[in-house]
């Protein structure tokens, strides 16, 4: 089969398509026809090997598995004897941030890890384009206690974790505010948006309403810039570490005082985030 290779860190010139033995799925594995798959933002760090904290779960000096791909979406082909939870001819699709090895023609994976069956309606190649924006969204929104009727500000709502964070947002019932270019207000509103600033055009962080969350989906804000909009004891979460690297480390040195509070969270496979609380 033909696979997507790379035997050290570094830029896409270190890729190349080479032609490798089909895998054979094990006793708990399932063999896997792969259809679509995405070149997203976490592929890029699993080809650089960048943060490098990122190279504690996927090969300190070089990879681990030669194989890019973090996402994907295809049919069983095969099971091993094992597997109960799948079937041949079960459309499926999966995403794991360490990478799947699915920029390939066919990949193996324990049935019992970042793989699901499709939910209906969904091509392969939607299935496989909405995976990683919901899993960072999800990872992000389920350090916070979310109920009907809070008010959330999304900024960046048109990328794949804001897009994906607002749908989770409002399937809670919660008043989504949310940033968008002018060209795609329409596209923020149609996933469910109450209120829709245009970032072209004003500044979102002189909003007046008060939020008990604020998102930064694209890590473009801080939280000083984002306090004013936040409730007392409300929660400012970004994607991103912010200016020199300081959410990690405010999350790290306070996690213990009250008032309003930043989160964030490390990569999912870390399994655990770290909140940084500013005293009013």
């Amino acid at each position: 089969m033909k696979a997507a290779i790379r035997t050290q860190y570094g830029p896409p010139e270190v890729l190349q398509i080479a032609e490798i033995a089909k895998p054979v799925p094990k006793s708990d594995e399932v063999l896997i026809k792969v259809h679509a798959t995405t070149v997203n933002r976490t592929d890029c760090g699993v080809l650089w090997g960048k943060p490098w904290v990122f190279r504690l779960f996927i090969g300190l000096f070089k990879p681990k598995s030669p194989i890019t791909g973090t996402d994907f979406a295809g049919v069983v082909e095969a099971v091993g004897k094992d597997v109960t939870s799948f079937k041949a001819g079960d459309k499926v699709w999966g995403f794991h941030d360490e990478g799947l090895s699915s920029h390939a023609e066919y990949l193996c994976l324990p049935a019992s890890i970042a793989l699901a069956t499709m939910p209906a309606g969904l091509t392969f190649q939607q299935a496989a384009a909405c995976a990683e924006g919901a899993h960072y969204a999800y990872n992000f929104l389920n350090k916070v206690k979310l109920q009907p009727g809070q008010k959330v500000l999304v900024n960046g709502a048109t990328g794949a974790i804001g897009s994906a964070a607002v749908q989770f947002l409002k399937h809670a019932g919660i008043y989504v505010t949310a940033t968008s270019n002018t060209p795609n207000i329409e596209l923020v509103k149609s996933l469910g948006a109450d209120k829709v600033i245009d970032y072209e055009r004003e500044d979102f962080t002189k909003d007046e309403e008060a939020y008990d969350f604020v998102f930064d989906a694209v890590g473009k804000s801080t939280f000083a810039q984002c306090k004013p909009l936040l409730k007392k004891g409300g929660v400012y979460l970004s994607s991103e570490l912010g200016p020199g690297g300081q959410n990690p480390f405010l999350a790290l040195l306070t996690p213990l005082l009250g008032g309003k509070k930043v989160i964030f969270p490390l990569p999912s496979n870390i399994k655990r985030s770290m909140a940084f609380t500013q005293s009013l």
